[in-house]
């Protein structure tokens, strides 16, 4: 795993965060593996950084169920099985639609067009198989689309189920050629919500959904 640099240090987040987002990549690219248990200075050294950060970003991820804690030893990525990710997909189905659905045709076109670049990095990723910039660049702007309802409790929440979710659907997505399509879904839930069709986005954002799902199944059958 690469060291963490300057030009990431500046990029306004603090060391925690980034190696947060770090460790989230790690897991993407299959540098951290489920089941193994990591200990804090072996990251902390690839990292090249203090113990500290890579203690307490580990203890973020415990609290969204992505490792847990292994006493005296380190941390473990959390196996889940298909029926806790069908769980997951439930659950955000029961949060994200009807928001989506609610929000649309209230974006003022300057955050509007905020989420059109973002859209658009997703889909130069996907074009590109760059799996950690994808999920930075989804994260990203289906974040700050739900942040668009004024609940950021959601937001947190939401955060939390499409972090364990993804880690485990991007892998499937890609290798199945369908993670260029995924991008494009972003593009047309947002135009969707940019016109205020409730019901499109809200079609939309369930086929996003089952799109990822269907994925899981095929890889956990």
């Amino acid at each position: 795993m690469k060291q963490l640099t300057r030009t990431q240090s500046r990029a306004g987040l603090s060391l925690r965060q980034q190696v947060g987002a770090r460790l989230r990549s790690a897991l993407i690219a299959g540098e951290l593996m489920p089941g193994i248990t990591y200990s804090v200075p072996t990251l902390a050294e690839q990292f090249g950084v203090s113990a500290t950060p890579v203690r307490e970003a580990m203890l973020d991820l415990v609290q969204q169920g992505i490792v847990a804690a292994v006493p005296n030893k380190g941390f473990r990525v959390v196996e889940m099985s298909a029926g806790d990710l069908d769980a997951l997909a439930e659950v955000r189905r029961l949060l994200e639609v009807p928001v989506v659905a609610r929000i649309s045709g209230t974006i003022a076109a300057g955050e509007l067009d905020e989420l059109r670049q973002i859209a658009e990095r997703v889909r130069v990723a996907a074009m590109d198989a760059d799996l950690v910039s994808y999920l930075e660049g989804d994260r990203e702007f289906h974040l700050r689309l739900l942040s668009a309802a004024g609940n950021e409790r959601l937001v947190t929440i939401v955060d939390s189920l499409r972090t364990q979710s993804r880690l485990y659907a991007l892998g499937a997505l890609a290798a199945e050629g369908n993670l260029v399509p995924s991008a494009l879904e972003h593009i047309e839930l947002l135009e969707a919500v940019a016109r205020g069709d409730a019901d499109a986005a809200a079609d939309l954002m369930h086929h996003h959904l089952d799109h990822v799902r269907g994925s899981w199944a095929r890889h956990h059958a």
